[in-house]
């Protein structure tokens, strides 16, 4: 159940967290594309937020691998660190690429905040879930 818990958490720390601050970025016109975009996209036509939110849940399963057994601020900082780093770098190497979008410092920038915004959300989640640090 706590796995289930961990992509739920991604889930909704992508639609509440990284969509939030994705939306501060669009108000400051840092960003053309407004947040919660429901274009379709493929191959099933999914509204791309819920395509993202997906993705978020799965990456809530090795965010919560890493931070269940930390404690404190080592819990929040890994959660922090984790959303930083790991979501980015594979936006930024290998989705970017493949969509023919351009990296840039702007786009790393913005990524590695939107994404640690999620990696806190995906940890405030999992303790308002109430789940625990035991690794069953």
């Amino acid at each position: 159940m706590q796995w289930f818990k961990a992509w739920l958490a991604g889930f909704l720390a992508t639609l509440v967290f990284h969509q939030a601050v994705f939306g501060v970025f669009w108000l400051l016109g840092a960003v053309s594309a407004p947040p919660f975009a429901l274009d379709p996209v493929g191959p099933l036509g999914i509204p791309k937020v819920i395509s993202l939110a997906f993705w978020g849940g799965v990456w809530g399963l090795p965010a919560w691998a890493l931070i269940r057994r930390a404690q404190g601020g080592g819990y929040w900082l890994r959660a922090l660190l984790f959303g930083a780093i790991g979501p980015t770098a594979v936006a930024m190497l290998v989705v970017f690429p493949l969509k023919g979008l351009p990296v840039t410092v702007t786009t790393v920038i913005g990524g590695v905040l939107v994404n640690s915004a999620w990696g806190l959300g995906v940890g405030l989640l999992m303790r308002l879930f109430g789940t625990k640090f035991a690794s069953r």
